[in-house]
């Protein structure tokens, strides 16, 4: 969950959301990246009315948001979990003509546990030590439709590994929050990969230097050395899929903020 040059509310996210019909005549492109004038950008409010309105916003007595099951992010993640499943079931049988030992590789946030609590607390302005404090005292919501298909998995002898830009200190409050979402996989050292910027694995070239692509995809490359097929690579931001080592890639949807 590490967030360096985060992006708060892209507009790339907020489509993902609201639709390209949400920006209107003369939407900023890739030819066109920097606006010409205000038309072109969503306000912020109403964006944020967006997302809280696509994650079903439940607001509790004590002042807590929780996104609801009957919300369209869940139908979406949920339908994404299906589909993942139907895949995975054709990809053993592929892994199993290679002799490889079969896998997924999941991220945490947004991925396998919802941040979406924490972002509204917060505002959807990281802040790294509220972060540490809500890791540390509150445990985060699955994500609709993940404990389902991961449990599964484990259970026809895929071999689920965690890989997340949090912070190796981060582990003990992590792999609780993993246990009490339901997940009833091993979340052990093994297979549970956490970024050790003060003691980086030698099989990262980059060191302690790593962007989120290098840091992700080299610690792939590390799990394929094991004897490993990654069948699946899950993650809610583009940067957790490249640089290949997955057979296929999976993204869950993430409104909320952009990582590079």
């Amino acid at each position: 969950m590490r967030r360096p040059l985060r992006t708060a509310l892209p507009l790339v996210a907020v489509a993902a959301v609201a639709g390209s019909a949400f920006f209107g005549i003369g939407q900023a492109t890739a030819e066109h990246s920097v606006p010409r004038s205000d038309k072109e950008i969503p306000n912020l409010d109403q964006v944020k009315e967006k997302i809280e309105a696509y994650y079903g916003d439940i607001e509790t007595e004590d002042g807590e948001h929780y996104a609801s099951p009957k919300s369209n992010y869940a139908k979406q993640v949920r339908g994404i979990a299906k589909d993942a499943r139907r895949d995975l079931e054709k990809g053993l049988g592929k892994s199993a003509k290679t002799h490889g030992k079969p896998a997924i590789v999941l991220d945490v946030d947004d991925t396998t546990l919802l941040t979406y609590n924490f972002e509204r607390r917060i505002g959807y302005d990281f802040d790294p030590k509220a972060q540490d404090e809500y890791l540390r005292t509150t445990d985060m919501d699955p994500v609709f439709g993940m404990t389902k298909l991961v449990n599964w998995a484990h259970k026809e002898g895929i071999t689920v590994f965690f890989l997340t830009g949090r912070k190796e200190y981060q582990r003990d409050w992590s792999v609780r929050n993993l246990k009490k979402a339901g997940y009833e996989v091993p979340v052990n050292k093994s297979h549970f990969y956490l970024k050790d910027e003060k003691n980086p694995p030698p099989y990262l070239e980059c060191g302690d230097d790593c962007t989120t692509v290098e840091y992700k995809s080299g610690t792939r490359a590390h799990i394929e050395s094991q004897g490993y097929d990654i069948l699946a690579n899950f993650g809610d931001q583009y940067s957790d899929l490249k640089g290949g080592h997955a057979q296929r890639e999976v993204k869950l949807p993430n409104p909320m903020y952009y990582l590079p």
